[in-house]
């Protein structure tokens, strides 16, 4: 596969990793009544380690990709639980990367 084949799903991986970053700063000094922002942490390192492999044309792509689908879906269900708009967004991106990790798994 040509790296344009991953553009998608490289591009849903890097929003997902800024808003993730975004909300485990927002997070990091804040309580919170589940996972996050534990799961933010998992899901940036998750969406960095997919998107090199994608770059790389690595013949792990596929199972990187729904390895990070599956943490994305963990974060969504952890952030959406909160009403900080910080929050809203990662899962709202978490959503998207995941449906293009799945799609790329596939």
């Amino acid at each position: 596969m040509s790296n344009s084949k991953f553009q998608a799903c490289i591009e849903a991986c890097q929003q997902c990793f800024i808003d993730c970053q975004s909300c485990l700063y927002n997070m990091a000094t804040k309580e919170s009544m589940n996972d996050c922002p534990r799961c933010c942490i998992e899901c940036v390192d998750s969406c960095q380690v997919a998107i090199k492999a994608m770059l790389n044309d690595s013949k792990w792509a596929k199972d990187y990709c729904r390895i990070c689908a599956e943490i994305c879906d963990w974060c969504a269900e952890q952030c959406g639980q909160h009403s900080g708009d910080h929050c809203k967004k990662c899962a709202e991106s978490c959503r998207k990367c995941a449906e293009e990790c799945r799609k790329m798994a596939a």
